[in-house]
């Protein structure tokens, strides 16, 4: 069975995994309310969806 021949740095590992990071959700604004909403899903502000008010806020 292969084993390593030498320790992996720290070095090494940490510039392995620069890129295993958590990204941000992407947000747009809305055009109703000018709030950050989710692409493709209704307003949770304003509860308008392409130009239409599909759900009630109070």
């Amino acid at each position: 069975m292969p084993v390593p021949k030498r320790k992996t740095g720290k070095a090494v590992r940490d510039s392995r995994r620069s890129h295993d990071h958590l990204t941000g959700p992407a947000l747009s604004e809305c055009p109703q309310c000018h709030k950050p909403k989710v692409p493709h899903r209704v307003c949770p502000s304003c509860g308008y969806y392409r130009g239409q008010e599909v759900v009630e806020i109070d």
